[in-house]
Parts: C-alpha cells; structure tokens; sequence
C-alpha cells in the first residue's frame, strides 16, 4: 500500500473512533476567544472577565483615536494585516454558515462588529492616509506583560500616498464588505457605511499600489511580512465588493486586471498572507451559479487546489500526520488546517448546491467525500487524535495549559493588582506551572508533523493561538453544530 494508501486508511479508521465532539459548545468557545484578544475598554457584558480594559490611548501620539481591535495572537500589538484577514474570516464564516449558528449567532456579529467598528478609525484619515498597526513589536516583543500593564511604545503606523500598502488595505476593503453582508439585514444602515467605507479603502489600495512590508518594514517584518506581493489583496478585495455591492464594476476591475495581478499564479496557499485559493473559490461560485463564463479560469485553479488536498492522491499538495491532521511547515499548522479546512467546505456546499462532483483523476472528490476530511480536521482538534488532547483551551478533559500568550499566563489584575512590569513576568513565562487564566476557546498552534505537542509555553510555534487560526472555525463548527450525524 502507498503512503497516502496507509494514510487514508488511518484518516477512516480513526472516523468515528470516539463519539461526536460537542460542535455546539465548541462554536461557543470558539467566538468567546475573541473577548480574551480585545483591546480597549471592556463592555460590561465581557465574559472572560480575568481581562480588563488596556491601550486607552492608543493613536494619541497622532492624535487619533484608534482605541479598539483586537491583538493578533499572544503578544500586545495589533497588527491591521491580520486583523483584517481574520474579519474577513469571520464575515465569511457568517456569510455561508450564519444560519446554522443558531444563539452564537449575535455572538459572531459582535466578534466582527469589534474590529470594524476599529477599521472605521483606522481608515478615518482616507484618501490620504490609513492607520496599520497600534505598537512597536520590537519593544513588546522584548517583554513579558499584561496588555493592562503595558509600557513599551505605543506608537501607531500608517500607509499613505508615498508609503503605499495596498495588501492590508485591500484587505480590510475586504474585511469591511464582508462584514456588510453579515449586518444587511440587521442593521442596514450600518452595513451601508461598512459597504462605503469598503469602496474608499480599495480605491485607495488601488490607487497607491505598493506592499506595505516595503513601506513598514522595520515593524511589520519578520512579524507580518507580505512575502506573496499585493496583488492577490486587490483582486481578494474586488471580489468582495463585488459580492457585497452586486456591482459589475468590480467584476470588470478582475477581468482588466486579472494578468497584472497574477491571478493566472495557480499559487495553493491560502492565509493571512496569501490568498490565491480563498479568491479561485470564491470566485468559483460566481461561475457554478452566475454563469460568468471569464471565471472559468479561477474554478479551474479551486479545482486544482481542492484536488491537491485529497490525501489519496499522488499530487496532494500537504502533508497529513499519522493521526490525520493536516500537515505544512511553516509556522503555526493549526492557521493552515483552519483556513484550508474552510475551503474545502464552502466548495463542497458549491459543489452540492450545483449538483456537481470534482474529478481528481482517478478519484472522485464528492462533496461527502471533502465534508469527510474537514469533519477529521475538527475531531483531531477536538480531541480525537493519539494524544487524546483538545487543542482548543477549556474544551474538554485534556487542553493545553502552558500557552504562549501573556495575559493568559500572568495572574490577572484581580489576582495581582500591582503592576507586572516589562521584564518582571519572565518568572510566569518561564515557570512550568499551568497558565494563570484559561483563555477559553483558543486553538493553538498544534502538534508536530507526527502528533507529537510539548505543552511548552517557549514553543510558541506549538503553542501559541491566534485570531487567523479561530476565525475560519467560527464556520466549520456552525456548520458541524448542525449537520452532525452525517456528512
């Protein structure tokens, strides 16, 4: 038998091994997460409540209030790139699942209404200028401390005509019509301000093109660095405001633009950095429904990628651990497991509602059959792996306890009032004692290519969550929450 033949049969095997994960409470979790990464003053509705207000006077120094947001991941800084992503993440998740959340529903519209309501003060100083990231991460990065203690440099970064950065422009442009989807319904005024502001912020990203590493390079490098160019962003975000406005513009802007940007770059990565395969599966359903007869192309490329994903075959493009997780290097897995799990089940539900199967040469990827996989994907995390050990925190009997995030790993201010300066919680971080707090709901970094995971808070690799990993989530466990009996 074949390595994918042996892996394949594990995947199978280990399918039902153990009864259904609790989808339902998952989801919950999963969007409580979001609480534990907020900046800014706390609602009095905040339930993970060890956490209390910080960076009050973020954008000051500019004198520009751009209070709000979310920290990206176990540090103090809040970077616009990922940030943006992981709203668009969640505007998605809502978009194709929003009906199967049922109570967590509310919940997710909060989640994005915390960062768009942050995006509005970020881009208030279009056309000329847009705010980018809220503190030095080398100075933070230095320390060990509470948000609510911090004391290193709070000094905010902006593209602008000159120092252009069209990738976390154009997704945020994303981010934002995304997100005027999701309230339409509920609140059109507001969709309609996120769905204007979303116009401006592309024609800005457009306009001035440039990645905003080259611009910011010293702070966002090698944090956020944008390795895949801004072009993928500007077509990601026209498909968008496409799908949000109706408005063929957008449309014509993809066609005219489609060489220049490199959309034909068949590129099967899809990320906070990358969004080649995000953008042929969207746009997918533009040609399966639409019958937009130039798309043909994009569908071609989701189709590649998709098929690249089927562990049987002999050109899949990742790896799968012997328990079925899958698997590439490079930096935090679980954001890859995530975010690929995402599209392999948004284009199966394409695929279903066209009543279409996907040839992978000999195999043929049914719907059933991609639903198979991402179903495997959200039991391994869930705790249906070798080591019987949820990596989503305080999901379960056996969670991570050493997690690389400083506000979960310090006492809290209600344990500890006094201040924990810069370099006095090196004894929290390097002490092999649990974490202080449970960050309810974060889904770390994960095990290594053979299941293997330390629980080692210095491992942040392993070990450390973060927004881009929760946010496609937020959709598969919706959808699992409502169709767990069968694929």
């Amino acid at each position: 038998m074949s390595k994918f033949g042996f892996i394949l049969v594990a995947i199978l095997a280990m399918h039902g091994a153990k009864g259904a994960p609790d989808y339902k409470n998952a989801l919950s979790k999963t969007i409580i997460f979001f609480e534990g990464q907020r900046s800014g003053p706390l609602p009095p509705n905040q339930r993970l409540t060890w956490r209390r207000d910080s960076a009050l006077t973020d954008g000051s120094d500019q004198h520009v209030d751009l209070v709000g947001g979310y920290y990206d991941a176990g540090d103090n800084i809040k970077f616009g790139f990922p940030m943006a992503f992981t709203t668009t993440m969640l505007a998605w998740s809502v978009v194709e699942f929003g009906d199967s959340m049922g109570d967590e529903l509310e919940n997710a519209k909060t989640a994005i209404r915390w960062a768009t309501d942050y995006f509005f003060k970020a881009t208030s100083a279009l056309p000329q200028k847009m705010f980018v990231q809220s503190g030095d991460p080398n100075s933070d990065h230095n320390c060990w401390e509470r948000p609510e203690d911090m004391d290193t440099s709070r000094a905010v970064y902006s593209v602008d005509t000159l120092n252009p950065g069209s990738d976390v422009a154009a997704e945020t442009a994303a981010a934002m019509a995304a997100a005027s989807i999701v309230f339409k319904s509920s609140d059109p005024t507001y969709s309609q301000n996120l769905l204007h502001a979303a116009t401006q912020i592309f024609d800005f990203a457009d306009k001035y093109r440039g990645a905003y590493s080259d611009s910011l390079k010293p702070y966002v490098c090698p944090f956020y660095c944008d390795f895949s160019g801004y072009q993928d962003e500007l077509l990601w975000g026209a498909s968008w405001l496409h799908k949000a406005s109706g408005n063929d513009y957008y449309l014509d802007y993809i066609h005219s633009n489609e060489k220049t940007l490199g959309a034909d770059d068949n590129i099967n990565e899809f990320g906070w950095d990358n969004k080649h395969a995000g953008l042929n599966v969207l746009l997918s359903k533009e040609y399966l429904m639409g019958n937009v007869m130039f798309l043909q192309s994009y569908k071609s490329h989701a189709d590649s990628f998709i098929c690249s994903l089927l562990p049987e075959t002999a050109a899949t493009h990742v790896d799968y651990t012997p328990g079925g997780l899958i698997y590439k290097i490079g930096g935090s897995n679980m954001q890859h497991v995530s975010s690929i799990s995402f599209l392999l089940l948004v284009y199966a539900n394409y695929l279903t509602a066209s009543s279409q199967s996907l040839p992978c040469g000999s195999i043929s990827a049914t719907p059933e059959r991609l639903r198979a996989i991402v179903r495997r994907q959200m039991e391994y995390i869930l705790g249906n792996n070798p080591l019987n050990l949820s990596y989503m925190v305080g999901y379960g009997e056996r969670f991570p306890q050493r997690i690389h995030h400083r506000a979960s790993s310090l006492p809290s201010i209600a344990d500890h009032p006094e201040m924990i300066a810069c370099k006095e919680g090196s004894k929290w971080y390097n002490t092999s004692n649990p974490n202080s707090n449970i960050l309810v709901g974060a889904v770390v970094g994960g095990p290594d290519s053979n299941d293997q995971f330390a629980d080692d808070r210095a491992d942040f690799r392993q070990s450390e969550p973060t927004t881009y990993i929760n946010a496609p989530l937020v959709g598969l466990l919706a959808f699992f929450t409502s169709n767990n009996s069968s694929t």
